[in-house]
């Protein structure tokens, strides 16, 4: 069987770059085709900068990398060095790197790549803020029917928000996106925080990364150090929750996860609730089923992959 096409669209952030390691080191089953960056964690600088450090940390300078959208669709952009640091990567420092960005404007490239491919041939990964695959979806409709799925990693129901009461930062940050995402008639996969916060990086798991001597690893133990400090602060939890990875496991072992079909709507009006994804899950609104909303994660099981993801990396 060959692997599957995938774009991964981030904003790099630690728990991106996991995602990074998971998807970059199991090549028969993935095949990157390219990341596109958009702000979100930290400014697109920074962002698509970082996502071309992680790829030499690991010596895939064949990925390519391009450049999305640097603001929200119609609201100011906010950041989260208040977690992720200033760099967006702190815990570890990475040399500037070397590899160019791609020229095309990265929902362009989104584009293309679906276009050019078979129908059901590319699946996408978002990783941040929506708003990079909604002005594709914007430039060409009909890609919303020929990717495979959406798998991307947003929202909140039962956890409640992290950026508000509501409302879980990447969606919060463009919701206006996110609302045309998921009312593109694309099949949608969500890891929210009702699963993310299932996956809390254990100072036990960190041991084991660390017992494996190995460059990757090594810079790994420092950047989940320096990240999970802010949620066990935050919700007085032992480890912070991994959430981006959630979105990579999801594709190499679906097995690990339970969801429901259910209907997703994106709040876009200003107020408390702004950014919330409001989710029926007794399908109590009778609005049409648009995403599937995992629910519960094997956590052990999901931790012992991206182990083997960092024996299999230099």
């Amino acid at each position: 069987m060959s692997p599957r096409s995938i774009i991964i669209d981030t904003d790099p952030g630690q728990d991106d770059a996991v995602a990074f390691m998971l998807a970059l080191a199991f090549p028969e089953a993935i095949d990157v085709l390219g990341i596109t960056a958009v702000a979100g964690n930290v400014g697109l600088a920074k962002t698509s900068t970082n996502a071309r450090k992680l790829l030499e940390l690991v010596d895939r300078t064949d990925v390519p990398v391009f450049a999305g959208a640097s603001a929200p669709f119609a609201v100011k952009l906010e950041t989260a060095e208040y977690v992720h640091g200033e760099t967006g990567l702190n815990g570890w420092i990475f040399p500037d790197p070397v590899t160019p960005l791609r020229p095309e404007f990265a929902p362009d490239f989104i584009v293309e790549a679906v276009m050019s491919r078979p129908e059901k041939s590319v699946t996408l990964v978002p990783l941040g803020p929506l708003t990079n695959i909604a002005m594709a979806i914007a430039r060409e409709p009909r890609i919303a029917s020929r990717v495979d799925k959406i798998v991307l990693m947003g929202g909140a129901n039962i956890e409640g928000g992290n950026s508000t009461p509501a409302a879980e930062f990447n969606i919060w940050v463009d919701p206006h996106a996110a609302q045309r995402v998921f009312r593109s008639g694309a099949e949608i996969v969500v890891m929210s925080l009702d699963v993310t916060h299932q996956a809390l990086i254990r100072k036990s798991w960190l041991a084991d990364l660390a017992a494996l001597k190995r460059k990757a690893a090594e810079a790994f133990v420092g950047l989940l150090s320096f990240y999970e400090r802010f949620d066990e602060q935050k919700y007085g939890s032992d480890g912070g929750p991994l959430h981006d990875p959630t979105t990579i496991a999801y594709l190499l072992k679906p097995e690990l996860f339970e969801g429901k079909f259910v209907n997703v709507e994106i709040e876009t009006t200003p107020g408390l609730c702004f950014g919330q994804t409001v989710v029926d899950r007794w399908s109590v609104t009778g609005r049409e089923k648009n995403a599937t909303w995992i629910t519960k994660i094997d956590a052990d099981g999901f931790f012992e992959l991206i182990l083997e993801a960092f024996r299999r990396l230099p």
